[in-house]
């Protein structure tokens, strides 16, 4: 077979395998397997150029780098949809509806609370992708949403020659709740919800960083009407057929209606379940099914007659700004917050919200005692999405972001690109030294016994430490004599920090708190260089070329390395006995965990879930943190939550308790 022809038959077996993964959720090939297949049509598109395609599945990594977005015109204008909030209204639409055009029939969906996109395919490829915009143009975000791997590059089987679908682009709970602890973990501000990560996300010009965001999309109106079906029901169908993940009735995503009361029935059920979804809704979508019926209803010049929304109620109050204070992060990250007056808003009191940074100020307009609607995000976090202006105060002042750090007065500096405000201060700034000292004691770091946050605190503001260095020159003299610790606590944290000196050389490089080397990309770097000194070796373009790195993780690793500082306490680092270098541990051949992967949930008697997850690793699995067809067992202790049990049970994963965990192993 000829270079040409191993290409194209790899490029077909990987797609159909992303469909059956992605898609479908019933993959026939293991990970390892995908990776290699992958590797091959890499070194093969490397080896020879003059194949490229730009739809290639190598595409999905990303990689490409643009200034600036270019703006499209809509071949088919992107209208809203009207909205309602009552019974009442609605069942006024549905009667309209009848009217104008008799014996109608309705399709329900959910109303996906996500990025709205148009992408066009043309002989069965993906050609463009474009967002909403204002409705009648937006950007071509094409490099970005390839990377999806729920949006195919090239479809199954016989198409149109050339049509749009269009839908939404989400971020699951699952993904965007590993993004915010990722985040917190390198002392970055958290994402206020997932809409409005995937929206930042697709606005992002390096796609290697979109490709590593876990963004999923459905896709649910083709263009042009009738190009699949004479139905949208069926044209929904047709589509999932030609590859594409769309609402589909065996998951209750969409249903077809008859009349008022089988919408009802629709929406209450959703409107009861949707906190179950694995991504966020903020309504139901009601549609006319037939295609000439649409047609007989036309449109206004905002919204289409022949469809609406019901709109959920989120939870809503008003309550009070009473000032806006400044955190400063480990990594010199300014957040501005929002204290306001307490109010009842979800189950708890909310007292405080991110403002996030100074572009949400600016776009807020907010003033000095403004009276403010607050919502939760996700339902999750607090945040000020509105003002009342007619409560407004003639005299209030508008609110100035701070040019100072709060805490040492430095000049805030912003980078091209970025919306947060930083101390550039690393070293002289008592946050950001407590906060780096802080993350390097972590459990997930060093895990340094008998010694927190707390304590950081008192050593700093005593003068006794400066950096992480300073950590391993503590003496029991210099403990013992401050208020509050007796010689057996000081025993503790000196034989804690002697301890810390066998933690592997991942989680030291972890602990040092490098700027968007998470646990994750630390153990990726850890193992691909082996050691430290071989990582000081490299240069940008060795660090962009590892897998899952990019340019802006080895922007930030050589900006940290250029710094003397930082080369110097990394010499008093290993000169106090710290792992630098990688243990190479020979994973088992054979056993019943090797290659399992599996979901640890729940609370254990002889096992913290730390220790659970050291040991399924160190017997050949791989610990996963959501449950899907591929996961080969749930370890289940007390407290496993409810949408956890079910989904296993519903999939056919098998439950293991901590006794059967126990058995299977030895």
């Amino acid at each position: 077979m000829n270079p040409k022809e191993r290409i194209a038959d790899l490029r077909t077996a990987l797609h159909e395998h992303n469909h059956r993964y992605y898609i479908l959720d019933q993959p026939t090939i293991s990970d390892f397997e995908f990776d290699q297949l992958l590797k091959e049509l890499e070194q093969l598109e490397s080896q020879f150029p003059e194949f490229y395609d730009v739809n290639s599945p190598t595409m999905r990594v990303g990689g490409n780098v643009v200034k600036t977005f270019n703006t499209v015109v809509h071949q088919y204008p992107m209208l809203s949809l009207g909205n309602t909030y009552n019974w009442e209204e609605l069942t006024y639409w549905i009667e309209r509806v009848e009217k104008l055009a008799p014996e109608s029939t309705f399709v329900c969906e959910l109303k996906y609370d996500g990025v709205a996109i148009g992408i066009r395919y043309e002989h069965g490829k993906l050609v463009q992708a474009v967002t909403r915009g204002d409705g009648a143009q937006g950007d071509d975000i094409t490099t970005n949403v390839r990377t999806i791997r729920s949006v195919p590059l090239q479809l199954n089987g016989p198409a149109p020659e050339s049509f749009e679908i269009r839908g939404e682009i989400v971020l699951p709970h699952a993904a965007f709740e590993r993004l915010n602890v990722a985040r917190r973990a390198e002392g970055h501000p958290e994402f206020a919800n997932p809409r409005n990560c995937a929206s930042g996300t697709l606005k992002l010009q390096d796609s290697s960083i979109v490709a590593t965001r876990e963004l999923d999309a459905y896709l649910y109106f083709v263009l042009p009407d009738g190009v699949l079906a004479d139905t949208h029901s069926k044209t929904i169908e047709a589509a999932g057929e030609l590859g594409f993940k769309v609402p589909r009735k065996s998951d209750k995503y969409i249903a077809e209606c008859s009349g008022i009361q089988e919408i009802k029935s629709f929406i209450e059920y959703w409107d009861a379940e949707r906190h179950h979804l694995p991504f966020d809704i903020d309504g139901i979508v009601i549609k006319v099914n037939d295609y000439s019926a649409q047609k007989d209803l036309g449109s206004t010049a905002k919204s289409p007659r022949w469809a609406t929304a019901f709109k959920f109620k989120a939870e809503r109050v008003i309550t009070r700004l009473e000032h806006v204070s400044y955190q400063v992060g480990r990594t010199g990250a300014i957040t501005p917050v929002a204290n306001l007056k307490p109010v009842w808003l979800g189950g708890t009191t909310v007292k405080r919200a991110s403002l996030h940074n100074q572009d949400q100020i600016a776009l807020l307009d907010l003033h000095e005692g403004d009276e403010v609607f607050v919502e939760k995000g996700g339902e999750i976090i607090p945040k000020v999405v509105g003002i009342k202006l007619d409560a407004r105060s003639e005299r209030a002042v508008p609110m100035e972001f701070i040019s100072q750090c709060p805490e040492c007065h430095t000049e805030l500096v912003r980078k091209e690109g970025e919306a947060q405000h930083y101390c550039p201060n690393t070293n002289g700034c008592i946050p950001q030294i407590s906060g780096r000292i802080q993350h390097f004691i972590s459990r997930k770091a060093m895990d340094i016994m008998g010694m927190g946050s707390e304590t950081v605190q008192l050593f700093v503001e005593k003068g006794l430490i400066q950096s992480i260095a300073d950590l391993y020159d503590l003496t029991y003299n210099q403990i013992i004599a401050l208020e509050g610790f007796k010689e057996k606590s000081v025993t503790n944290l000196l034989e804690g920090l002697n301890a810390s000196k066998q933690i592997p050389f991942d989680r030291v490089l972890f602990g040092l708190g490098i700027r968007h080397v998470g646990a994750t990309v630390a153990k990726k770097l850890a193992r691909h260089f082996g050691s430290m000194t071989q990582l000081l070796k490299a240069d940008f373009e060795t660090l962009k070329a590892v897998d899952d790195i990019g340019e802006v993780i080895a922007l930030q690793l050589t900006e940290y390395f250029d710094e003397d500082a930082n080369l110097e306490e990394l010499a008093r680092l290993q000169k106090a006995g710290l792992q630098f270098d990688m243990e190479v541990v020979k994973a088992p051949s054979e056993g019943p965990l090797v290659g399992a992967k599996v979901v640890v949930s729940g609370v254990f008697e002889s096992f913290s879930r730390d220790e659970l997850k050291l040991l399924i690793e160190s017997l050949g699995g791989h610990n996963v943190s959501s449950i899907s067809s591929k996961t080969t067992y749930v370890l289940a202790g007390e407290g496993i939550g409810p949408s956890k049990k079910a989904k296993a049970e519903k999939l056919g994963v098998p439950i293991l308790n901590e006794d059967e965990f126990k058995a299977l192993i030895q």
